[in-house]
This record gives C-alpha cells, sequence and structure tokens, in this order.
C-alpha cells in the first residue's frame, strides 16, 4: 500500500511550491515519525506472517480516493490525520492490549499522537493558506470505511493473534515504503541516512 509515498509526497510538493511553505515542517517530521512507527510495528511481531496465511485478507484501501496527487495539501494532511486516528483507535481498545507487549503498545500509541499533534498545527496552516477550504469528506470517510472493515475483520476473526498479526502487517506497510523514503530524501537532502 502506498498511502503514505502518495499523501507525504504531495504535501512535499505543496510544501515546494509556489505558495508558502508549511512552518510545521511536517514531510521531515512525518519521515522520521514513519520510520520509527514501522520499527514499533516490526519489533511488535509475535507470530510469522506465514503461520497466519490462512487469515490472510484484501482490506481494499480506497486508494484512487484518497491518492496524495489527487488531494490539496489541507485534504491531504485529513487523510494522514484520519489515517493516524483510526491507527490510534485501533490498538487502543481493550482486546489490542492483551495481544501485544505494553511497553511497545504505549510507544507506539506516543509516537501515533506526537504525529497527531504535528498534523493539527499543519492543517490549520493549510486551510489558512487555501483560500477554499475543500471538501475532504469524501476521501476521509473511505479511510474511515476501511479502518471500519478492519474492526470488523477482527471481531469476526475474534481478535486472534492471527488476526492481529494480519492486521499489524497491514498498518505497517503504510509505515514502511522504500520508495517514500527515497523521494523524501531527495526533497531534503537525505534526511534520515544517519
Amino acid at each position: 500500500m502506498t498511502l503514505l509515498l502518495s499523501l507525504l509526497t504531495a504535501l512535499v510538493v505543496f510544501s515546494y511550491g509556489p505558495a508558502p511553505s508549511l512552518s510545521c515542517d511536517l514531510p521531515q517530521n512525518h519521515i522520521l515519525a514513519s520510520k520509527e512507527t514501522s520499527e514499533l510495528l516490526e519489533q511488535m511481531r509475535r507470530l510469522s506472517p506465514f503461520l497466519c496465511l490462512k487469515d490472510r485478507k484484501d482490506f481494499r484501501f480506497p486508494q484512487e480516493m484518497v491518492d496524495g496527487n489527487q488531494l490539496q495539501k489541507a485534504q491531504a494532511i485529513s487523510v494522514l490525520h484520519t489515517m493516524l486516528q483510526q491507527i490510534i483507535n485501533l490498538f487502543h481498545t481493550n482486546n489490542s492490549s492483551t495481544a501485544w507487549n505494553m511497553t511497545l503498545l504505549h510507544q507506539l500509541h506516543s509516537g501515533l499522537e506526537r504525529q497527531l499533534e504535528n498534523l493539527d498545527t499543519c492543517l490549520v496552516q493549510a486551510m489558512e493558506e487555501e483560500e477554499s477550504i475543500p471538501a475532504t469528506e469524501g476521501p476521509v470517510l473511505a479511510v474511515k470505511r476501511y479502518f471500519q472493515g478492519i474492526h470488523l475483520y477482527l471481531k469476526e476473526k475474534e481478535y486472534s493473534d492471527c488476526a492481529w498479526e494480519i492486521v499489524r502487517v497491514e498498518i505497517r506497510r503504510c509505515f514502511s515504503s522504500t520508495k517514500l523514503q527515497e523521494r523524501l530524501r531527495r526533497k531534503h537532502g537525505d534526511v534520515g541516512s544517519s
């Protein structure tokens, strides 16, 4: 899944375009935060995904609806904000606390909440920079429906270890795009190469 790639690429383009750049430094912050989130999700792995092949599911991410290249800056930030909020909700249930290492789960929540705080600031700035408030309802609702499908899947699978593993892998894909890192490094002069 290339959601973050599309959204963050669009945000990078917007922040270097003719409009004033985001003083919140969203692209650089989110490259680093996305990498940290991906690493945490990898550390949370308790089962081999190969043991759970029978539980695989295509969650049908609405790529066309939330393609970052098609969205205005405020729309892209709003969609990304919704996605992060939905991930927090997903991993903040009673059922998730029994499935994961609590220390790693707490670190994941903290990191995602920091990203949301940055996005709040950037969303306000982006909406002020744009002449009209863009319609974000369609893409945001599509993201919410996607996550509702993940919640229903977990419920149907009775929050089994394999179901959580499939979901963990799905969410990790959002944060681990190699292309995302490469494109944003080129724009920012090799940000994460230390």
